[in-house]
């Protein structure tokens, strides 16, 4: 994780200073404000702001003055009944905002989730670093043959060796045809003073997907949840996957009830359709049924055998 002097100094006073408040706040999570987790090789996340706690869900839910004099337990039940019954209204009465580095090609996927607040680093006024997410051997796998989504074998030998060197060597390339583009020294004096250098704006669009970025992301609970039930899922993409498990470390600092429950509820459960519920009744009570007497198109009787632990 690359983290310049002057950002370490930045990060370093934040989280020595404080502030008196009556709001709500929550120690654990306080403990890990401005801290950066590292995420793949130049990337990060860390918490610079959040409103709300538990409780604050709790207190939407029943539209009360004050944290009231109700049992711990009995709040848990009813935060647990709200998100297992999907009542979301009460989550979206806490929000947090995150500093996240990342590869453009997982922001423009991460984008997706409209139902945030976003402010990217901008190449019209700034020059991008030169940072480029490699994946790791582990992870340069070929297309999968059964999903166009999905990633099959790793490559192996000779075939990832080449395919990292022409990752790498685009980059590399395509960065140093920016910078010489651009002609800026970085204290904004040309390097070549007989010649003009490229628009900003222009010269970026010869960058690589890979090329780190960052933004300042701020979303409410409600639309973090789904976006870690999405983003945080086994099937999600590697590269956006390890950003929503490092997130879920902080939500399960910052509201440690809502985040058990989405873990239950959410994150590690299964959802069947109507038909699919229909035909693991007829399971139940003991008639064999198969993929042609069923009625379900074999991808959804392949994913509904899966959920059951059943071969199909």
């Amino acid at each position: 994780m690359a983290i310049t002097d002057q950002q370490q100094a930045e990060i370093s006073a934040q989280r020595e200073a404080s502030s008196p408040t009556r709001r709500a706040t929550v120690p654990a999570l306080e403990a890990m404000l401005f801290e950066a987790r590292p995420v793949l090789d130049h990337g990060f996340v860390r918490v610079v702001d959040y409103m709300g706690d538990d409780a604050a869900v709790v207190q939407a839910a029943r539209v009360s003055y004050g944290r009231g004099t109700r049992r711990t337990t009995e709040d848990a039940g009813l935060i647990r009944y709200l998100l297992r019954h999907r009542h979301t209204t009460p989550f979206e009465m806490c929000e947090i905002k995150y500093h996240i580095k990342l590869p453009i090609f997982v922001a423009r996927q991460w984008i997706r989730h409209r139902t945030a607040n976003v402010n990217e680093y901008s190449a019209r006024y700034s020059i991008l670093d030169r940072e480029f997410y490699l994946p790791a051997p582990e992870h340069l796998a070929a297309q999968s043959s059964v999903n166009r989504q999905g990633r099959g074998d790793v490559l192996q030998g000779a075939e990832a060796a080449e395919v990292m060197d022409l990752l790498r060597g685009d980059a590399m390339r395509t960065y140093d045809n920016y910078a010489a583009m651009l002609n800026e020294n970085p204290d904004g004096t040309p390097v070549d003073p007989d010649r003009q250098g490229l628009a900003r704006e222009l010269a970026r669009m010869n960058l690589t997907l890979n090329t780190y970025t960052q933004w300042y992301w701020k979303t409410d609970l409600h639309n973090l949840l789904h976006f870690l039930s999405l983003r945080g899922d086994t099937h999600a993409q590697y590269e956006i996957r390890v950003y929503a498990d490092v997130m879920l470390e902080s939500l399960l600092a910052w509201v440690p009830v809502t985040a058990q429950a989405f873990q239950d509820y959410r994150l590690g459960a299964v959802s069947f359709s109507a038909p699919s519920m229909a035909i693991i009744r007829r399971m139940l009570a003991g008639e064999a049924v198969d993929q042609k007497g069923s009625g379900l198109s074999k991808r959804e009787w392949t994913e509904m055998m899966q959920s059951l632990g059943r071969d199909g």
